[in-house]
């Protein structure tokens, strides 16, 4: 049995296909489904329960499960970096989380928890997922804090010896449709070309780097779900580790890949930051990945270009934007008929 927490979200549910594909559907997955469409993210996939947050956390701390799990993976939490309740955040990213590691270390559960790169803050302190360095790391907003705390604790305590942590960078792909503002820009991209024909971007306020021209390294939600699958098949690898392409990507470049997957003309209108974000905006991010494939990790991340024509026409243009547990691992067919999937006014 595998818990995957947060496993009707975005990263989660994804996973969730993942095992799926490797044969694995004794799956219990434990979010917040509320009144939302976060769980058509489950529909088509196998699980053997779905479990409210708060009802898992509560067996967990009487220690009455009710069944043995072999790994956790905690993917949920509150992601929005621009959430302002403090408390909530401490609640629900940092001491449920140090409740579910401390949890599986007792009972020698394979933990593999999510981290992110927001803890890095304004990159002055580099990208390296070196311990030394995450002891000195200083993040720009709540959401960054909460995370570094864990991962403070995880290596303060002794626990990043026994459990893996994942720092990832700007992912993106299939089932982030109910995020909302949070979302990635290459789903919004395609909504807004889809509309109008254009994409807007934040102008840059830095004199050096020019509008659009940021920095970010995206990954492809498929590769996170594939480094998650490895370290299931390692439970001796622990530590934190970075999750990204390892190649810093402009927001323009971003922007031209999904015209070019629509086939498209780029036109890109650069409009203004709101106030409250920039002096917590990140220009540049870039995961340092050596220490993961030192570890052995197998994964070769897809190019930005590769991943979102993947996305694009395979989920975002086509009429059937979700994954399910009958899907080809290949991107581009479709198992029941090994044809490409059909996209939006096309023909199959």
């Amino acid at each position: 049995m595998i818990i995957v927490t947060g496993g009707a979200g975005f990263i989660g549910s994804v996973l969730v296909w993942k095992l799926n594909q490797q044969g694995v559907d004794d799956v219990v997955v434990v979010d917040e489904l509320g009144t939302g469409a976060k769980w058509r993210n489950l529909a088509g996939l196998s699980v053997a329960d779905v479990l409210h947050k708060d009802d898992f956390l509560r067996r967990v701390q009487q220690d009455a499960l009710g069944f043995n799990p072999r790994a956790i993976v905690h993917l949920g939490a509150c992601s929005s970096t621009t959430e302002p309740d403090a408390d909530f955040l401490l609640r629900n990213n940092y001491r449920y989380t140090r409740t579910l590691a401390e949890w599986a270390l007792a009972h020698e559960v394979r933990f593999i928890y999510a981290s992110s790169a927001a803890t890095y803050g304004d990159g002055s302190g580099g990208y390296a997922d070196d311990d030394e360095v995450t002891r000195s790391l200083c993040p720009l907003n709540m959401y960054g804090y909460s995370k570094q705390l864990l991962d403070t604790w995880a290596l303060g305590s002794g626990a990043l010896r026994k459990i893996a942590g994942l720092k990832f960078f700007n992912v993106f792909g299939p089932h982030e449709y109910h995020k909302g503002d949070m979302a990635s820009v290459v789903y919004k991209a395609h909504a807004q070309i889809r509309d109008t024909g254009r994409v807007r971007l934040f102008k840059s306020y830095r004199p050096d780097i020019a509008d659009g021209g940021q920095q970010r390294d995206f990954v492809y939600v498929k590769d996170c779900a594939d480094v998650i699958w490895w370290l299931l098949k390692q439970p001796h690898v622990c530590g934190l580790f970075n999750v990204g392409s390892g190649q810093a990507r402009s927001w323009n470049d971003l922007a031209r890949a999904v015209f070019a997957a629509l086939d498209r003309p780029a036109d890109i209108q650069y409009i203004e930051m709101p106030e409250v974000l920039r002096g917590k905006y990140q220009y540049f991010t870039q995961a340092d990945t050596a220490k993961l494939h030192a570890a052995g990790c197998p994964v070769a991340f897809q190019t930005l270009e590769a991943a979102i024509q993947d996305y694009v026409i395979n989920y975002l243009d086509t009429d059937q934007p979700y994954l399910d547990a009958w899907q080809s691992a290949s991107p581009a067919v479709d198992e029941t008929s090994r044809r490409p999937r059909a996209r939006k006014g096309r023909a199959a």
